[in-house]
């Protein structure tokens, strides 16, 4: 074999007394892709900056296509090689495509911009990508997001990059996009290129890449080919122990109804939606991006505007706003825990506890201590890895920050929990401590709406499925009823069919 374009070696890097990374070593050569893989919080995103130039190690050595390598920035890195995709998109949102596949790497002549030759280099690289069409003029806010994925893929490729790095590429992209992706990846790999995978679906991996490596603790534990390892064998690297079930199902029975929907409309979306959810049950919304299930949980936690419609919790009737949803005992979890599920600014214990701070005061005054005691037992029940309550949540990995979401709705001692993509950009381990405790949940007579484009959860946790189509709940049935390829068809179901 040929010697590898990038090797680390024993990379350490630690932040005060956490020990991020412990003698990390990996390689990659060109014209494969190497998975990266481990839990939230394993060191990967760790490993990633330092080799994009973001973080430099604290010992430890790189080595970039037969030369040393120890970039002073994430400039030098991308003028050495290096390139990457991250998960929120990196763009200029009202320059048009040209520029941003250009930005901070223009042609010049005379001291003007040559847009002849900047143009000649984007529609190579386009051309490359399978995208010779892309209309260079547009402003990229205007083009989806899988188009937006592929200007910053452009933009590494003008700027020759021989290793790009995907960091959890299709957390936001529908079905469609994500299998562009995948074609666009296997060009890359093609033309010689090395690509580092980072994803948490499992399946995609096993369908993009070539090899593994395993991060756990900070620590690689296992490197090999993908197709000489199961997924089990691969979780059970990733966690430390066997994990039996990947959807640990408790058991659980419906009850009464404690959560009806009668004709809901939004100002824009849902469509006329109506659905119970009982006691003890777990309803999944599956649907394309677009199709109104964050709309939907939107007006039922009070968020959105409602036209009309009415929602009963119980015998309670509240009004369609957020305060007196709350009180009624309906919780939401958003899918954007950054910038609308947690403070990030907010310690642990405030994300907590700020729903429901009347256990923890008298006359006014507010016993920290106390508070401190019980949000210690929440982070103990929960799983939740930091270094203590007071420790900001945008210090934690996201699978700890989506626990302390979660965590959140089960202090207020929310009846109703709208869950709204809750395993988004969770570990597969991660992912089953959620799906038991969403069956404890319901064991213990919770009613719960579970939103996911992930079908494979829904099918496997949920009592009862529905399908948004075009902001209209087409079906709602047993979820014995239904398999992939019949949720997909309701999904794209056109309007004259009906619900």
């Amino acid at each position: 074999m040929t010697a590898p374009l990038l090797h680390m070696q024993r990379i350490e890097k630690r932040f005060g007394g956490t020990h991020a990374l412990r003698g990390v070593s990996l390689e990659v050569h060109a014209g494969e892709v190497l998975a990266l893989i481990g839990e939230n919080g394993a060191g990967k995103s760790t490993l990633m900056k330092i080799l994009s130039g973001a973080l430099a190690p604290d010992a430890g050595t790189m080595q970039f296509a037969g030369a040393p390598y120890h970039p002073q920035g994430p400039h030098a890195a991308r003028v050495a090689g290096v390139a990457m995709i991250y998960q929120e998109l990196n763009l200029g949102p009202d320059l048009s495509v040209e520029d941003n596949i250009m930005l901070g790497q223009e042609r010049h002549r005379g001291g003007l911009l040559d847009r002849r030759q900047q143009r000649e280099l984007v529609l190579r690289a386009l051309t490359e990508l399978g995208h010779p069409d892309l209309p260079l003029h547009t402003p990229v806010r205007q083009l989806s997001v899988g188009l937006q994925q592929l200007v910053e893929i452009a933009r590494a490729l003008v700027a020759d990059a021989r290793l790009i790095v995907f960091d959890e590429p299709t957390s936001s992209l529908t079905q469609h996009d994500a299998e562009r992706l995948f074609a666009v990846i296997a060009k890359l790999k093609a033309s010689g290129r090395a690509v580092i995978y980072i994803s948490h679906f499992l399946e995609e991996v096993r369908a993009v890449a070539d090899r593994y490596t395993v991060l756990r603790d900070g620590e690689s534990v296992a490197s090999g080919d993908l197709k000489s390892v199961t997924a089990a064998q691969i979780v059970s690297l990733m966690v430390g122990r066997s994990v039996d079930e990947l959807f640990p199902v408790v058991p659980h029975e419906p009850g009464e109804v404690l959560l009806s929907v009668d004709r809901l409309s939004g100002v824009k979306l849902p469509l006329e939606a109506s659905l119970e959810v009982r006691r003890g049950e777990i309803l999944g919304i599956a649907g394309l991006v677009g199709a109104g299930r964050t709309e939907l949980l939107r007006c039922l936690a009070g968020l959105d505007v409602v036209r009309h419609g009415q929602v009963r919790i119980g015998v309670v009737a509240p009004a369609a706003t957020p305060r007196a949803r709350l009180q009624a005992g309906l919780g939401l979890l958003s899918e954007d825990r950054k910038n609308e599920g947690l403070a990030q600014a907010r310690s642990i214990a405030d994300n907590l506890t700020l729903s429901d701070l009347k256990p923890y005061t008298r006359w006014g005054w507010l016993s920290l201590g106390k508070r401190a005691s019980a949000v210690s037992r929440w982070m103990e029940r929960m799983q939740i890895k930091a270094r203590s309550s007071e420790q900001l949540v945008s210090e934690l990995s996201g699978g700890n920050q989506q626990k302390v979401a979660l965590a959140r709705l089960l202090h207020q001692d929310a009846d109703v929990l709208l869950l709204d993509e809750p395993t988004r950009g969770i570990d597969v381990g991660t992912k089953a401590e959620i799906y038991r405790q969403l069956g404890e949940l319901a064991a213990a007579g919770k009613a719960i709406i579970f939103v996911s484009s992930y079908l494979p959860e829904l099918l496997a946790v949920c009592d009862r499925l529905a399908v948004m189509s075009r902001g209209r709940l087409r079906k709602v049935r047993p979820v014995r009823e239904w398999n992939e390829e019949s949720v997909m068809a309701c999904a794209v179901a056109s309007d004259e069919l009906g619900p």
